[in-house]
């Protein structure tokens, strides 16, 4: 089944998080510069946006983007000392806004829907998580990336486990240890983002991505981004096991039988809409 290309609908769902749909494709945007910070507020607005997602037949890819120059400034660090004045000294709600942000980013990565991050700012810290967290990231020359809790005695320990699995443990460490910045370009190269792209191209760029996923079948993205975290963290064996199994599974699929039809038969498939 094609994408309506036409069709948009654009909703507010918050004052710190846009959302707009067209074509298949949920473009969330965090909307509270300057730092647009993971904040109480706005990990539930993202949560619940990408919760409302994962059963919308309409949305085939997700991209997340930002206003202004701060792609994300990580947690509200102003919002957290605050509760230091609990009688437990801020602890309990230290460790709920860890959970909450830890269910967040493990949302992303178990998403049935491919997420994209559109980075054209500074994203530090769980900002950094953020951008990690996504099946793809695309960023313009204005985006950099840190992890610089180091510099204030809070070492970034969370963002560390999405970095640490998408870039070399030596080049993550660095940006752990050191708390410095890395351009675009050097992100790049050590694995955090898929491109660097001159800004005034980005949007365009981003939404090429997407509309090229979007009209593939959505059954088939959903198994193989499922398969592709598991697979990833079993030993070789085993993941090859395990995989042989999904493919069999995927190829008894309704929109495998129509892909490789349509393929044989030199037509476009028609996907299932689920």
């Amino acid at each position: 089944m094609g994408v309506d290309q036409a069709s948009t609908t654009t909703l507010v769902s918050s004052e710190i998080l846009l959302k707009q749909q067209a074509g298949g494709i949920l473009r969330l945007t965090l909307a509270n510069p300057p730092a647009n910070t993971l904040s109480e507020a706005m990990l539930a607005a993202l949560q619940g946006a990408l919760d409302d997602a994962a059963n919308d037949a309409d949305v085939r890819v997700i991209v997340i983007a930002a206003e202004g120059r701060i792609y994300s400034g990580g947690h509200d660090l102003h919002e957290m000392t605050a509760r230091r004045a609990d009688a437990d000294g801020g602890r309990a709600y230290f460790a709920d806004m860890m959970n909450r942000c830890a269910t967040l980013m493990q949302t992303i990565v178990r998403h049935p829907k491919p997420v994209i991050a559109e980075v054209n700012g500074l994203a530090t810290a769980a900002g950094c998580q953020l951008v990690a967290s996504c099946d793809l990231a695309i960023a313009s020359a204005n985006a950099a990336f840190c992890t610089p809790g180091v510099n204030i005695g809070l070492f970034c320990s969370t963002p560390m486990v999405a970095l640490s699995r998408n870039v070399h443990r030596k080049q993550a460490m660095e940006m752990l240890l050191t708390g410095e910045t890395v351009d675009a370009n050097a992100a790049r190269d050590m694995g955090l983002i898929n491109r660097a792209v001159p800004a005034e191209y980005l949007n365009q760029i981003v939404n090429k991505y997407a509309q090229t996923i979007a009209s593939k079948s959505p059954d088939t993205l959903k198994i193989g981004k499922e398969a592709f975290y598991r697979q990833s963290e079993m030993g070789l064996s085993d993941a090859y096991l395990y995989t042989a199994d999904v493919m069999v599974e995927n190829m008894l699929n309704r929109d495998a039988e129509e892909g490789i039809g349509a393929f044989i038969e030199k037509r476009d498939p028609d996907w299932s809409k689920t």
